[in-house]
């Protein structure tokens, strides 16, 4: 296996990233640190594993062997499988192993503590299910109940996103879908189908043959510890679908182009009331605007998603939520938390280590390689989004609202960054598979993550 300069510069750079951000911790530096003003047992509650949120606990579950027999085959048979089959059952087959791969890192950590109750916990969406009786007065009020130390605050994930994420819960209890089982499986299915969404936006901008090599790398994605269980994995699911029919009305890949960026326009206006740092993916969708013909084709695609993402805009605005007055209030609400202990001398670097754990050294590998400017010239798509989605990153990064649990918080980025394993020479492709395979399944039996 040969491995190139620019590959061999990128993991390095990862490994010393990681390794340094795990050793700072134990260096006691100061305010190079990730958490300050804390008490032995509070360090141990918020920054056990850091830069990962979690616990040292070595340990083994009912999913230990699936993963291991997942990951196994999608190494040795993976890119074989991807070339030969049918285009059309490529991304079915690519979500069906992403989301078996999911959820059998999920159950490591057993039924109850990996999955069903994930959701449940008092920080979580779940509990503030049940005192929803009125929507249309909670989104009339959720402006004035997202500041903390209020009698009726709402509970601390609600408070920090959009309405649309507490209303997707509450419309599955409606439906008589409530508990974390099903809000569990929401997630797992919505966010494991973005590595759909990833092949089907790379085939419409690049070449099928590019599409086909990055299915084995996000279908086995580190990025599946924290897709299973956490609300950030529907988040990133409907994120990609934004994007991936963008991507098609770009490449003009159907015969009426405006019908997927209306579509688009609408997952990625539904996303922004769902997380408000989706409002990044601007970044990645001007990626794929800039893969157009020209400006004018860019301009036929982007006006009818506009105007689809203003409507949802308009709806949330006519009954009684206005985006940016949530925005900023939850920027206050933020600096009431922990985040003020979470110093950004530390996190602020120590973030694009938990990337790296949540990407695998070998898309770190990939990424090396999207920095070419002769292979841009020659076919921007693929190169074109993994530099949309890193852009998004940094800006997430420099804007010092994402300080800690940044390998869930920021998964609708960093699942783009998967699929740079397709960069890659063939030959070393099974190889970087393997170790993004075995960094997975290390991390997710030594640490118990929090999410």
């Amino acid at each position: 296996m040969r491995t190139s300069r620019r590959e061999l510069v990128a993991v390095a750079v990862g490994l010393v990233l990681v390794v340094a951000a795990f050793v700072v911790p134990h260096l006691h530096l100061g305010i190079v640190t990730p958490l300050i003003n804390a008490t032995p047992e509070r360090i141990r509650s918020f920054a056990d594993t850091a830069p990962i949120f979690g616990w040292w606990n070595a340990h083994v579950g009912w999913g230990t062997i699936p993963a291991v027999v997942i990951g196994a085959a999608v190494v040795l048979w993976g890119p074989a499988v991807a070339q030969r089959l049918p285009w059309r059952a490529v991304p079915w087959v690519t979500w069906a192993t992403a989301c078996a791969w999911a959820f059998s890192l999920a159950m490591i950590d057993g039924w109850q503590r990996g999955f069903a109750g994930r959701l449940t916990a008092r920080h979580e969406y779940l509990r503030q299910v049940p005192t929803v009786t009125d929507i249309p007065h909670a989104l009339r009020t959720f402006s004035d109940r997202i500041l903390d130390y209020q009698p009726d605050s709402w509970i601390t994930h609600v408070s920090g996103h959009p309405p649309g994420a507490l209303l997707t819960f509450v419309w599955l209890d409606r439906i008589g879908l409530g508990g974390g089982a099903w809000a569990g499986l929401l997630c797992l299915l919505v966010g494991s189908s973005a590595a759909a969404a990833i092949v089907v936006a790379v085939r419409a901008l690049t070449e099928e043959s590019t599409a086909r090599r990055a299915a084995p790398f996000v279908a086995a994605a580190p990025t599946a510890i924290w897709i299973a269980v956490s609300a950030d994995g529907y988040f990133a699911g409907v994120a990609a679908w934004g994007i991936a029919l963008l991507a098609m009305a770009v490449g003009r890949t159907t015969r009426w182009p405006a019908l997927p960026a209306v579509a688009a326009g609408l997952l990625l206006g539904w996303g922004i009331f769902l997380n408000y740092g989706l409002g990044l993916m601007v970044l990645p969708a001007l990626a794929v605007l800039m893969c157009a013909s020209d400006w004018r084709a860019a301009l036929r695609t982007a006006a009818p998603a506009i105007v689809a993402a203003l409507v949802v805009v308009a709806v949330f605005a006519v009954l009684g939520f206005w985006w940016f007055d949530g925005y900023h209030l939850v920027q206050e609400r933020y600096w009431q938390g922990i985040a003020n202990d979470r110093p950004f001398q530390y996190w602020g670097w120590a973030n694009f280590a938990s990337v790296v754990c949540a990407i695998g050294l070998g898309s770190v590998a990939g990424l090396g390689r999207a920095f070419d400017g002769a292979a841009i010239r020659r076919r921007p798509g693929l190169h074109m989004l993994l530099l949309g989605a890193l852009l998004a990153v940094v800006f997430a990064d420099l804007s010092m609202l994402s300080k800690a649990e940044t390998e869930r918080i920021w998964l609708p980025f960093t699942i783009w960054l998967t699929a740079a394993g397709a960069l890659l020479p063939p030959r070393s492709q099974r190889w970087w598979l393997g170790v993004n395979v075995a960094g997975a399944l290390l991390l997710n039996h030594l640490i118990l993550t929090n999410w």
